[in-house]
């Protein structure tokens, strides 16, 4: 028998090894491997020489460290970023998967406590008089039975080889991927805002060239009648203005119904119902700055979301690997029991009415038919997957970035030329149409130089396009849109 304890004795005993079984966890060894960034070989320049007249600066500051309020110069284009980044469905859906990570990181790290319950009960029992019987001296039993008080039970899964430290490293690592993961889709809709309004916008400017376009064949129709009817002209010049005519106008239908689909797609970008836009600077007047700084490679492990997200992604899939070779070892628990009960009220709390049980175990896997050992292969596995995932992250970052930076240098030559096409162009229609009117040239000259110029006004109006997009894309790949504005 073991020699009785007072109750200041017991307690003390108790807070003792409570205390010495708290130290023993928290110092206890926590297996598996701890994460080490993967050593990665990153160029020393990106890829892709920019024109001469555009610098490209590769010192430590990048546009990408740039908030997008002082790359987009367009006042109509920056309201939509706001109203985007304020009621974009796809932007809730990341934040409320924040919040969902965030409350399992909660429920994972509850495991390492303790869990402590208490309540109460009462119970009464009434038998029938003739079922209580008589005592010896011939009294009646009592036929009436209640009682109760107050209980406390607690349970602790010791974690004494980080099984569940691990698990919580895990679910904070996923946390963090979840918030990087939001960065990443508030990088794509700002680049797919902008995207879609730079297609919108020259989309606009292809109507406005052709509108101009069909006036201007409407004249020269005019022109082509009024010199057939003085026999100046011939009936086929008539029916060639009015072929350049119907061609220019048949246009209109299909540009008026992309201006429509884009607008409907930037109105669900803003997270409202399909309706106008509204519109600021023309496509000619976007800005297109003359130096570009792109900073280094390496940069790119610490600014592009995408990146940072995979690596959370392997610290998480690394973490799993120790909770998965805990599972060999002994798990440990702790349980107690304790309560007070009695048919009096008055007398519940009584020392004498009292009542306890505490109990330890130990558990140590024997066979499992390798369920163990499988699941620690399968998180090796995934931890290996997930490592040439990363990897593959960063490979595809430097060929964003370099396929934009080659698209910004060949986009802006692009454009110039187209400019100096449409200079071009428009003087030759100016010479045939002078020639055409004095009778020295056939109207074919007419219409193939007009033919010619709405041709290359139309691509001047994409290739400006394109350049606007290949700066909203350079600034995408090199990690920007994610930081917050002032």
């Amino acid at each position: 028998m073991f020699p009785e304890l007072t109750s200041k004795t017991t307690r003390r005993v108790s807070g003792v090894v409570i205390v010495t079984i708290a130290a023993s966890v928290l110092s206890g060894c926590r297996v598996g491997p701890n994460y080490k960034r993967p050593d990665l070989a990153t160029p020393q320049q990106f890829r892709g020489a920019m024109a001469p007249d555009v610098r490209m600066n590769t010192g430590p500051q990048s546009i990408g460290d740039d908030q997008w309020p002082a790359v987009f110069q367009d006042p109509a284009l920056v309201r939509l970023i706001h109203e985007a980044l304020t009621s974009n469905l796809d932007l809730h859906i990341a934040a409320q998967r924040v919040l969902e990570a965030r409350a399992q990181v909660g429920i994972t790290h509850s495991e390492q406590f303790p869990s402590v319950n208490a309540g109460g009960s009462y119970s009464a029992l009434q038998v029938p008089s003739g079922f209580a019987g008589t005592s010896n001296n011939g009294k009646q039993n009592a036929s009436f039975f209640n009682g109760g008080g107050p209980s406390a039970s607690a349970a602790w899964n010791l974690d004494f080889w980080g099984l569940y430290r691990r698990q919580t490293e895990a679910a904070r690592a996923e946390l963090l991927a979840s918030e990087w993961g939001q960065r990443a889709v508030q990088t794509n809709l700002i680049q797919d805002v902008a995207l879609a309004y730079f297609n919108l916008r020259a989309l606009d400017a292809q109507l406005e060239i052709t509108k101009s376009t069909i006036e201007a064949r409407k004249e020269s129709l005019r022109l082509t009648q009024t010199l057939e009817q003085h026999g100046a002209g011939s009936l086929a010049d008539v029916r060639q203005a009015e072929e350049l005519l119907h061609t220019a106008q048949a246009n209109l239908p299909e540009l008026r119904r992309q201006i429509a689909v884009e607008e409907n797609a930037i109105s669900i970008l803003l997270g409202r119902d399909p309706g106008t836009i509204d519109r600021g600077l023309p496509i000619d007047q976007q800005a297109h700055p003359l130096e570009v700084p792109v900073g280094v490679p390496s940069q790119l492990l610490q600014r592009r979301p995408d990146i940072q997200q995979a690596e959370a992604k392997l610290i998480a899939a690394n973490a799993r690997i120790g909770a998965a070779r805990a599972q060999y070892f002994p798990q440990i628990s702790l349980t107690s029991l304790g309560g007070s009960a009695s048919n009096q009220l008055s007398t519940v709390l009584s020392g004498a009415n009292a009542y306890w049980y505490a109990a330890g175990s130990l558990s140590q896997p024997i066979f499992d038919g390798g369920r163990i050992r499988s699941n620690y292969h399968l998180t090796q596995a995934q931890e290996q997957e997930t490592l040439i995932t990363y990897r593959k992250t960063i490979l595809g970052a430097l060929k964003d970035v370099s396929d934009s930076l080659v698209a910004y240098n060949e986009t802006r030559e692009r454009r110039e030329e187209e400019a100096e096409h449409v200079k071009s162009a428009t003087d030759a229609v100016r010479l045939a149409r002078l020639r055409y009117s004095g009778g020295n040239a056939s109207y074919l000259e007419v219409l193939t130089t007009d033919t010619d110029l709405y041709s290359a006004q139309l691509l001047l109006a994409q290739a400006q396009q394109q350049e606007a997009s290949s700066l909203v894309q350079l600034y995408a790949a090199l990690g920007g849109g994610w930081q917050q504005t002032q």
